[in-house]
């Protein structure tokens, strides 16, 4: 099957196609098919192995110190489950499913082998049906964004009525962060660059703020509420700004610098919400898997406008 190997750490030509064996799946495992991967940041930084000094060894352990130790990363996808384990219970051949891979990574191939079953991401692999109503290019880029966005409201504690800033609004994170907020209640403040005002307003900001043009937060502006959903917080005066600008009881989360351990289901919610209407995913760019150097150079110019995906052209029935 072909595969996007990373060979080394560097930029994105590290990103080299090649041929590689076909998995199958073990007595809990699943086979998909892969139709549709993400292209994240998180997928920039493990290629690039470039990452903030304190976390470069745990980030070595976890991936790899010389190269990546599972060398076909990617760590989101939308697929059809082509053969089952025999003591998979939860799903069976020709189900439409999306992932989140975990540490086995792997979703930059046509095939990929995940457990039926994972309990918490980052580390492990989560599993659910895709919703009937989303294109494999929607679905594949659920998982991660989705699931860090709903975690962090969650962990917020937002309530119908208050008042939540999302700083990066136009984001993988935040497209989906504030979606969640208008539809758990809550009045939302985006803040995006000028050509992103439209896109934000379309997805439930009730205000937008253009961090180009004007002060990031207001000062007569109280949030219960403020999160930076791109992690901007640890290298500019915005924390600053944000702590000012809370309510009693307000509270400043940011993407930067955690590793949330998310429980499993909180992807069965999205599922759910998504199919009632109240989420739908975001997507900038589509690339053949072949351009995959050139999503992942577009990602980190770091101005997309939600979601960049690559999409697997449709594999030969004999190769199977």
């Amino acid at each position: 099957m072909k595969a996007m190997v990373c060979t080394r750490y560097g930029p994105p030509e590290v990103l080299v196609q090649r041929d590689v064996v076909k998995p199958v799946p073990k007595d809990h495992e699943v086979l998909i098919r892969i139709h549709a991967a993400a292209v994240t940041v998180s997928d920039c930084y493990v290629r690039s192995g470039t990452v903030n000094l304190l976390l470069w060894l745990p980030m070595r352990i976890f991936v790899g110190f010389r190269r990546p130790r599972n060398p076909v990363l990617g760590l989101e996808l939308a697929g059809e489950i082509e053969a089952t384990g025999k003591n998979v219970q939860r799903f069976r051949k020709g189900d439409q499913v999306m992932a989140f891979t975990g540490k086995r990574f792997g979703a930059y191939a046509e095939f990929i082998c995940l457990p039926e079953d994972g309990l918490f991401m980052p580390d492990e692999s989560i599993l659910a049906k895709k919703p009937s109503g989303l294109s494999w290019e929607e679905a594949a880029v659920v998982p991660t964004r989705g699931m860090l966005a709903l975690y962090f409201l969650k962990k917020g504690k937002i309530q119908n009525g208050q008042n939540v800033l999302i700083y990066g609004a136009s984001g993988g994170v935040g497209t989906f962060a504030v979606q969640l907020a208008r539809a758990l209640g809550a009045d939302v403040t985006g803040v995006c660059s000028t050509r992103n005002l439209d896109l934000v307003r379309s997805l439930g900001a009730g205000t937008v703020i253009d961090y180009t043009r004007e002060k990031v937060i207001p000062g007569n502006m109280r949030y219960d509420l403020v999160f930076d959903a791109v992690g901007k917080g640890k290298t500019s005066d915005l924390k600053l700004q944000c702590q000012r600008a809370l309510a009693p009881g307000g509270k400043y989360l940011s993407v930067e610098g955690e590793r949330p351990k998310i429980p499993g289901e909180y992807l069965q919610s999205l599922v759910e919400m998504i199919e009632k209407g109240a989420i739908t995913p975001v997507i900038d760019r589509r690339y053949p898997l072949e351009e995959i150097a050139v999503a992942h150079r577009y990602v980190e110019e770091g101005h997309k406008q939600g979601n960049v995906v690559v999409i697997m052209e449709q594999n030969n029935p004999e190769e199977r």
